[in-house]
């Protein structure tokens, strides 16, 4: 998939996802780099209960626009979580 094809799956990824969670949680895209997008959460969010599961539903919406990926890593700030995310074939 080439950079300019992703980019746009991405960009509906991230508006789908946040018209059903915007009043939790507002996911934005920081960086996209070969294989890897970085994504920002932030919000009012629970960060107890059900913290990564905010993050299997941009998988799953990855998913739903054919983008395989897993969560590679996560990086907590007070702001909001930044999650880098794994595309996989």
């Amino acid at each position: 998939m080439n950079k300019e094809s992703l980019g746009k799956k991405l960009e509906k990824a991230v508006n789908e996802y946040n018209k059903y969670r915007s009043s939790e949680v507002t996911a934005k895209i920081v960086s996209m780099s070969g294989k890897s997008i970085k994504i920002e959460f932030s919000g009012p969010y629970c960060r107890s209960c059900g913290f990564y599961d905010y993050f299997d539903d941009f998988r799953y919406t990855l998913k739903d626009l054919g983008i395989k990926s897993s969560v590679d890593e996560i990086e907590e700030t007070e702001e909001g979580v930044f999650v880098t995310f794994l595309m996989v074939d």
